[in-house]
């Protein structure tokens, strides 16, 4: 009577070790005498493992049943999380509601220096100037939404268009205006050229070109001006001073705001189409 040989049971990782020993021509005797298994089942493991390399060969790579690990589990997540609508991009600094109340704010304030029927470009200005990052199409989305736009009026006789305010003080040194314009040179091309004047008198205080029209380079005339007719530079030296400039990036720049403070300068800018902007300069 023949004594029942015992096979021994493999993994799937040990079959595949296996496996590669045979495709790498090892001596078949030793892996019989290792493995417990017989010719036949090292072949069929052998066959299988080349047959499941070529049915993935053949497999389409778009093929949407085939994703990552990964991808099945983000998935997954995806599908159990609560449906909420989310708003692209970077969270807004203020939600709408508080968003609106800032803008009736900034309507009251004008509405009593006389001013009725702000635009959404100017209360975005102000916002901005207030320290409240906000897109202009939003503003102007949430003042249609709540009736907060400015009338359109009709095509009647409206008087002349005069304003009761003034941009000229009663001496010098009291308010300055800044702007910059752009110039063609033939040599180095285009240049950005700063200027500040007094509003009293119209006498320019500082002038200043350079190529790149930075914040840095708007400074110059400032400096200029404060070296001029109040002393070396140093904080709050022009305390009492008004720096009239428009909504231009270099102004309304960080750096900008920043160093008037410091130097005791009170910030007023003027807003697009504004009766009191800074057309002295």
């Amino acid at each position: 009577m023949s004594k029942k040989t015992s096979v021994k049971r493999c993994s799937a990782k040990r079959k595949q070790e296996v496996v590669l020993r045979l495709l790498r021509s090892e001596n078949l005797d030793a892996l019989i005498r290792e493995t417990g298994q017989p010719v036949a089942v090292l072949s069929q493991w052998r066959n299988e493992f080349l047959e499941g390399g070529i049915a993935a060969l053949k497999r389409r790579t778009d093929d949407p049943k085939v994703v990552a690990r990964s991808t099945h589990y983000a998935r997954q997540a995806a599908a159990e999380r609560p449906v909420q609508a989310q708003r692209r991009g970077r969270k807004p600094v203020l939600p709408d509601d508080e968003l609106v109340a800032r803008i009736r704010e900034v309507l009251s304030e004008a509405e009593a220096l006389g001013f009725r029927g702000e635009g959404y470009r100017k209360v975005w200005a102000r916002l901005r100037h207030r320290g409240i990052p906000t897109s202009k199409e939003r503003v102007r989305r949430l003042m249609r939404e709540h009736g907060l736009q400015a009338p359109h009026r009709a095509g009647h006789d409206r008087g002349p268009r005069v304003h009761d305010g003034t941009i000229i003080p009663d001496g010098p040194n009291r308010m300055w205006g800044t702007d910059a314009t752009q110039v063609q040179t033939r040599l180095e091309g285009t240049a950005t050229v700063f200027v500040a004047i007094d509003h009293f008198d119209g006498d320019v205080v500082g002038i200043h070109a350079a190529r790149p029209g930075t914040r840095f380079e708007a400074l110059e005339p400032i400096y200029q001006g404060l070296r001029e007719h109040y002393g070396p530079l140093a904080q709050d030296i022009a305390e009492g001073l008004v720096l009239r400039h428009d909504h231009g990036p270099q102004y309304m720049s960080h750096a900008f705001q920043q160093e008037i403070a410091f130097l005791g300068i009170e910030s007023s800018p003027s807003f697009i189409k504004a009766p009191e902007g800074n057309g002295v300069v």
